[in-house]
């Protein structure tokens, strides 16, 4: 037997997540359900503070790769407040 649950999110996330959903191919409901069985199942639900790379992220830092490769856009060295200050305050 099915029920219905009605819970208030923001209207963003909500849009956002269905929109995923159907980018995976299934709705917003079977996520909602697979995650609420895994609660029931593991009778735990996990947060976690481990980062988690974006896409956005690796693609920066495939740029900064490349640019440490060519060894272009690269500042020199810096070993103290001193020479921090003087470089932040020439640029």
């Amino acid at each position: 037997m099915k029920t219905a649950v009605s819970i208030k999110v923001d209207r963003d996330v909500k849009i956002h997540a269905q929109e995923l959903a159907k980018n995976l191919g299934i709705s917003l409901s079977t996520i909602l359900n697979a995650q609420l069985r895994q609660f029931v199942r593991d009778k735990a639900i996990t947060f976690s503070t481990v980062p988690k790379m974006t896409s956005e992220l690796e693609k920066l830092l495939t740029n900064v790769n490349i640019d440490i490769s060519k060894k272009k856009n690269l500042s020199k060295k810096i070993s103290n407040k001193k020479e921090l200050d003087l470089y932040f305050s020439s640029l």
